[in-house]
């Protein structure tokens, strides 16, 4: 999975405010401490951010693709080139977009077929959701673990 895609028009506002480049890189380095991403390089091109470093595994990579991704104006995240250390372990994680009126306990009750296990994608996606009642239209998240 080398590419991610996201809705352009929603997300943090962060670009066009100084160096792009050093601006998506450190809001990925601010989750150092979750997601340790090594030797971290992040370059953005137009609606297009390439992540390169160094990844413990492969949840941290998509943890940081999907902090880049809810970006406003990204509309494309690629991390083939992001190394992963450990890659003995598997995630089969489902990526989702919010929608407009979307809960994360309806998100839960839908894949967990249990609304009460919503604390479960807020911790999967602690670098993007900071609070769990403020989610928006748009927002690609993680849904770990979910019941097929």
């Amino acid at each position: 999975m080398g590419f991610f895609d996201f809705v352009k028009d929603a997300g943090k506002k962060l670009l066009g405010k100084g160096d792009d480049n050093e601006n998506v890189k450190s809001l990925i380095a601010e989750n150092s401490e979750t997601m340790p991403i090594e030797n971290l390089d992040v370059v953005v091109d137009g609606d297009t951010v390439t992540i390169k470093g160094n990844a413990k595994n492969a949840a941290d990579r998509a943890k940081a693709a999907l902090i880049a991704g809810n970006i406003e104006g990204i509309s494309k995240v690629n991390i083939e080139d992001m190394v992963i250390e450990d890659d003995s372990i598997e995630i089969h994680d489902l990526y989702y977009e919010i929608q407009k009126g979307d809960t994360l306990w309806r998100v839960a009750d839908i894949y967990y077929k249990d609304g009460s296990r919503y604390p479960e994608i807020v911790e999967a996606n602690q670098e993007v959701i900071k609070n769990a009642d403020l989610i928006y239209p748009g927002q690609m998240i993680r849904i770990p673990n979910f019941v097929a």
